[in-house]
């Protein structure tokens, strides 16, 4: 292939792809901007890559490119800024149910948070999720168990959660 065809087939992976893997990256970092400059991270270095990976899975692939960022930038920013004052919260919202969910999913660890979207948002299996988080079947399926029994918590469900 000559190197506009892999462009135009790159270009129209991410077409395809942005809405998808945007919402992943939110609900990995937590806040739209990160998970806009994060995606486009991704994508930077997935296009680089782009005629060995377009050959495979590109979506798995970038998921796992995604995840990695993330902890990545978890990692380097994890450091604590103490300060002599506490910072202005200001005047919330008052909270609809999606805000309340999404508290929720927040509240979550990284990787029970990836997992949850990954199965009910992407539809993945175990096994694919797996694949893609680096982990065994085992981890996702005790990992999920646990983010589901969290989530009935934080929303005070006492019957099943209905992503």
């Amino acid at each position: 292939m000559n190197e506009t065809t892999h462009d135009d087939a790159y270009s129209a992976f991410v077409a395809a792809a942005w809405t998808r893997h945007y919402g992943l990256a939110v609900l990995l970092t937590g806040d739209p901007h990160l998970a806009e400059e994060l995606l486009q991270d991704c994508l930077v270095r997935l296009y680089v890559r782009w005629r060995r990976v377009s050959a495979g899975e590109p979506d798995a692939y970038l998921r796992r490119m995604l995840v990695n960022g993330n902890v990545s930038r978890w990692r380097r920013h994890r450091r604590e800024t103490l300060t002599a004052t506490a910072p202005d919260g200001g005047a919330a919202a008052p909270a609809g149910p999606d805000d309340e969910f999404r508290r929720a999913l927040l509240a979550l660890p990284q990787r029970q948070r990836a997992i949850v979207f990954l199965r009910h948002y992407e539809d993945m299996t175990e096994k694919s999720v797996a694949a893609a988080l680096g982990c065994s079947v085992g981890t996702v399926k005790k990992q999920h168990s646990r983010a589901m029994a969290r989530l009935r918590g934080l929303l005070g469900a006492k019957e099943e959660v209905s992503l």
